[in-house]
């Protein structure tokens, strides 16, 4: 079988974790070099790009990528995982509250969040969860994230749904969490569903059954990546094949794909007046 490259967009069901999504993949090319590029808990569903082969290189370009979201949460009940899988710590009464305006206040919000306490994030070598699992208190860590945007779509005395589009990092449960505490009430996590990731929509996603019948269109890196992409001659070809670093005559102010007889060759990034290999694909 000829090598696989490329990244595959997979709309990841309910139930299955993303490593199991991954090793479905691994069996199907029958290749190790497989990776995600961003987390699902098993229960939320949607997409979920996988990179095959040389495509792994980008890995940490496509977790970066901004992710739109639809959550569902539950009003007057909190669990300790901050969604319905979880043991119900609290409940309390239903209040009347405005939730469509606490929503709208997180429009543009930057704010340091407290992650979840099971999440894989890492304290001294650890996971969280694996401190959660053995009841061992651990000072939770804050990360910067920003709501990009966020709308209310439809709520009722015990529930609200709402559509949002936040910077990596951010997790929707620990989002649910402040919006409730906001409101002066408590929720949790019903329903995730991830509906763009980067420049990738949900209706883009193949499910593993599609990719098991062959039915699916594998995305190249220049795809799903929002540099510019030039073609170069054959002496920056010969250049790039020795990651020499070159001139910024292109006026990149970031990164940059470049491609010659119209195959990646690799990936530079501005250094001062020049332009150095981030990765190189030759």
């Amino acid at each position: 079988m000829n090598e696989i490259n490329g990244i595959i967009p997979i709309y990841k069901e309910k139930g299955m974790t993303s490593f199991d999504v991954v090793s479905v993949i691994k069996k199907i090319f029958h290749t190790n070099k497989v990776g995600h590029t961003g987390t699902l808990d098993p229960l939320a569903e949607g997409v979920l790009l996988v990179c095959i082969g040389k495509a792994t290189k980008i890995v940490e370009l496509l977790t970066a990528n901004e992710k739109e979201y639809i959550a569902t949460v539950k009003l007057g009940i909190e669990t300790d995982t901050l969604d319905i899988e979880g043991k119900i710590l609290k409940e309390e009464e239903i209040k009347d509250i405005n939730i469509k305006e606490i929503i709208k206040s997180y429009k543009n919000k930057t704010y340091l969040q407290e992650v979840p306490k099971y999440s894989a994030i890492k304290v001294n070598g650890k996971k969280l969860y694996e401190y959660a699992r053995e009841n061992i208190d651990v000072e939770l860590p804050k990360k910067e994230v920003t709501i990009k945007e966020i709308e209310l779509l439809e709520s009722t005395k015990d529930t609200f749904k709402f559509k949002t589009l936040v910077t990596k990092g951010t997790y929707i449960r620990s989002l649910i969490r402040d919006i409730c505490h906001d409101a002066n009430t408590i929720g949790t996590m019903t329903e995730l569903l991830r509906t763009r990731q980067g420049k990738v929509k949900l209706e883009e996603c193949y499910k593993l059954e599609d990719i098991k019948n062959n039915n699916y269109k594998l995305l190249s890196i220049e795809e799903v990546l929002n540099y510019k992409k030039i073609e170069v001659d054959q002496d920056t070809y010969k250049k790039i094949s020795n990651g020499v670093k070159i001139t910024n005559t292109y006026n990149i102010k970031d990164r940059v794909i470049f491609t010659y007889n119209n195959q990646l060759i690799g990936i530079y990034e501005k250094d001062n007046e020049l332009l150095k290999v981030w990765k190189n694909f030759i």
